[in-house]
């Protein structure tokens, strides 16, 4: 009989853990497109990344818009919380750019960012799945980005 991992198994990987940043602009929200060089290469998504080991949800979305993006950000709270078909566990959270800060995308990681509305979005060709799931959810009233 074949043996299953159980997630208690110590052969059971654990599940990878990202943060998502939804930051808001007036009516439109941050989205990037992936660099080439970057698992999903030229999909659309939110900004942000993996946790690293230890590493708290707000200090990875704060690492992460800072490598993606050159840019400081303020976590304000999580919004929603959602697991990929990769079995990836990520965490969607509302932030704040520092007034005035450029966007300078690290092309190792980021093709280009593209402020959006959420109907355009949506219409983005290659659109990563787990952020049509965001948008569904915030269509259904699940949270608020106020």
């Amino acid at each position: 009989m074949p043996h299953r991992a159980s997630p208690s198994d110590p052969a059971t990987p654990a599940r990878r853990r990202g943060a998502v940043a939804v930051i808001r602009r007036r009516e439109e929200l941050l989205v990037i497109r992936r660099s080439l060089h970057v698992r999903a290469p030229g999909a659309y998504c939110f900004p942000g990344g993996g946790i690293e080991p230890g590493e708290r949800d707000e200090e990875a979305l704060c690492r992460e818009l800072r490598e993606e993006l050159s840019v400081r950000v303020t976590p304000v709270r999580r919004l929603w919380q959602s697991v990929t078909s990769w079995n990836v566990e990520l965490g969607w959270w509302l932030a704040e750019l520092e007034l005035d800060e450029p966007l300078v995308p690290n092309p190792a990681e980021v093709a280009s960012y593209h402020w959006l509305t959420p109907g355009q979005i949506r219409d983005l060709p290659g659109l990563l799945e787990s952020n049509h799931h965001f948008l569904d959810a915030w269509q259904r009233g699940e949270f608020e980005l106020m």
